[in-house]
């Protein structure tokens, strides 16, 4: 049996995450001692395992939780998709490491480039999978209004929301050469801000926070956009809101737990 503690340094995750799914259902320990400690087996890591592999693939966490608890849920086959998946995954990001790498030639060296070289990797059909992405992470309703949003705004409505995402990503290119951590309080005040900055789009739900913070360190095409104003920038972001989302799941476990403890005084 392990620790809650324990999973969360061998899984990478965090105390308050584990609480979270064990509040939406997604991934119960094992059993709770008479301290209510939490105690997690293996298989129980197994299912963390997938609820991981799942989150990568771009599911929501109630996605998630709707195919992990199917009857017909078979692992063994869910890891052989897995696998097929990340071997597309590395054959893709090798094909974009050697377009990357052909184009630095290109510009120290001159060697010269088509222009249709340069963008070897970006296919239609790749197009069309980061749609799908978009439309199975965030629903189709979040990147359908997200589409309406951006649409209805004019061209000077546009210039000035895109100088302020601009003057965010610059106090956090300077934040990283400050030498600030991730969970400084002033990199948490831009956090707030590239919250809100997010609203002009679409009211993003907590998990799609946490999930464009993996996105910007997975994704080749956020990573290359965030390496070109910092090389540390994708994973410093990552880390950053990591922390704010994870102080604002504690809020909100902490104001469903007093309405659930408020509720019982009043039946009682």
């Amino acid at each position: 049996m392990y620790t809650v503690k324990e999973v969360a340094g061998i899984a990478g995750v965090s105390v308050r995450t584990l609480h979270y799914y064990d509040e939406i259902g997604l991934l119960r320990p094992t059993t709770v001692g008479g301290n209510q400690y939490r105690y997690y087996d293996d298989q129980a890591l197994l299912r963390l395992q997938q609820v991981l592999l799942y989150r990568d693939m771009g599911l929501n966490l109630g996605q998630i939780r709707r195919v992990l608890d199917e009857p017909g849920f078979d692992m063994i086959t869910a890891l052989r998709e897995h696998r097929k998946r990340l071997e597309q995954r590395i054959h893709e990001l090798g094909t974009l490491v050697q377009t990357v790498d052909e184009t630095i030639q290109h510009m120290e060296k001159g060697r010269r480039m088509a222009a249709k070289e340069l963008f070897t990797g970006f296919t239609p059909e790749k197009q069309e999978q980061y749609e799908r992405e978009a439309r199975l992470e965030y629903g189709p309703e979040v990147v359908n209004e997200s589409i309406q949003r951006w649409k209805a705004y004019t061209p000077a409505e546009k210039e000035t929301i895109m100088h302020e995402g601009q003057a965010i990503y610059a106090g956090l290119v300077e934040a990283i050469r400050q030498g600030l951590r991730p969970d400084d309080a002033h990199v948490q005040e831009l956090m707030g801000r590239w919250h809100q900055h997010m609203r002009y789009f679409y009211e993003p739900p907590l998990e799609v926070l946490r999930g464009l913070g993996e996105l910007y360190t997975t994704h080749p095409d956020f990573a290359a956009n965030f390496a070109a104003l910092h090389p540390q920038l994708a994973a410093f972001m990552q880390q950053a809101i990591t922390h704010y989302v994870d102080a604002l799941e504690t809020q909100e476990l902490e104001r469903m737990l007093e309405a659930d403890a408020a509720a019982r005084r009043l039946q009682g």
